[in-house]
């Protein structure tokens, strides 16, 4: 059977505001220390989830608690952090896509963990995604080492994550999964915001904007359509899929941040863009 379009539309809305959250990211940590942005946004949008479920007259307990937590300590706390500290180091677009090698790293553990293939030309998407990653990452001319290493750090934890999820799924409202993963990612991000000596944080318009965008978007509605999708979709083709965010990243960014590419940049771009459009060609041909 073809992709339902509700996971389409899902996926279409998470690259949108996944996208664009780098950007207001980087704003945010103009204010704010990562520990602290990090809990404060996953403190409200976790918030948000428990209402919402509470709201529509589900049980806010879990069947089984043990992927929630490793989830929550890995995808979202290990993997908040690491992104956090490299977009202290370099630009939201550079970033972005360099956190988005998340996607060949989940070929490789899927194939190892779950033993899942990916088949015919599907392989071309793979190998125009791939050579548009090292035209945007230009390995050649990296000009922040520690950020580059932070953000590709932070592609291949959430890549795992994501793999795991497959290999073991829990059977529950993938609101209140997200919502407990966050919770447990929470923990850990407030202990650390708590320990570490940083610079208060400076409130004020920009900073309640930033924090209710990544809170309430990026967070509660962008973990809930991933948890969403992946459930629904192949782990590598949700990936592959997934490397629109660092398009949107990088054109949000020179559009509001002045941050120019280079041209084999867009030309990166452009190959990335050929290999999803392969990927939906494929997708409406026949099932994954």
């Amino acid at each position: 059977m073809k992709p339902a379009p509700a996971p389409i539309a899902a996926l279409v809305a998470m690259v949108l505001i996944w996208g664009y959250s780098w950007v207001v990211m980087k704003i945010a940590l103009q204010h704010a220390h990562p520990f602290d942005f990090a809990a404060l946004r996953i403190a409200i949008g976790c918030s948000l989830l428990f209402a919402i479920v509470k709201w529509r007259g589900r049980t806010l307990l879990l069947p089984k608690w043990r992927m929630a937590i490793l989830l929550g300590i890995v995808q979202v706390a290990l993997f908040v952090a690491l992104a956090h500290f490299a977009l202290l180091a370099a630009g939201p677009g550079k970033t972005s896509v360099l956190v988005f090698t998340m996607p060949f790293w989940m070929i490789v553990f899927a194939h190892v963990l779950i033993g899942e293939r990916m088949r015919g030309a599907q392989w071309l998407a793979v190998a125009l995604g791939f050579c548009g990653l090292v035209l945007i990452v230009a390995p050649w001319d990296l000009t922040s080492l520690k950020g580059s290493i932070l953000a590709v750090a932070a592609g291949a934890v959430w890549a795992i994550s994501a793999v795991l999820s497959k290999k073991w799924p829990v059977a529950a409202d993938p609101l209140l999964f997200t919502a407990w993963q966050l919770f447990f990612g929470l923990a850990v991000l407030a202990v650390l915001a708590l320990a570490w000596d940083a610079p208060p944080v400076r409130w004020n318009a920009e900073f309640v904007w930033t924090l209710l965008f990544s809170s309430v978007l990026a967070t509660a509605a962008g973990w809930a359509l991933w948890t969403y999708v992946l459930a629904r979709s192949p782990a590598g083709v949700t990936g592959l899929n997934a490397l629109g965010i660092p398009v949107v990243a990088v054109l949000t960014s020179a559009i509001q941040m002045g941050e120019r590419p280079p041209p084999l940049e867009w030309v990166g771009m452009l190959l990335i863009g050929a290999a999803l459009a392969l990927l939906a060609w494929l997708g409406m041909r026949r099932p994954y």
